[in-house]
């Protein structure tokens, strides 16, 4: 199994980016989430979807695939 870090960046504003330890490729992961976010994207403003969201719906998909989340307010920080 690889396991990679991948940085998952759904709309302009990089506050609400977050990265995604995982085992799936990028095929993978963009048949989940790219659906999500043209719905969205092409809905009235009735749909919305959050990162958890995203992340359950992967989950969801491929439960037996490794995935971890992580944004920035979960990320430790060490300062030196």
């Amino acid at each position: 199994m690889h396991i990679r870090l991948v940085k998952i960046s759904t709309t302009a504003y990089e506050d609400e980016d977050f990265l995604l330890v995982t085992s799936l490729s990028d095929k993978q992961i963009e048949t989940v989430v790219r659906p999500r976010v043209e719905e969205e994207r092409n809905s009235d403003g009735s749909v919305f979807y959050s990162n958890d969201d995203l992340w359950w719906s992967l989950k969801d998909v491929y439960p037996n695939e490794f995935m971890s989340v992580y944004t920035d307010d979960t990320i430790d920080e060490l300062v030196f």
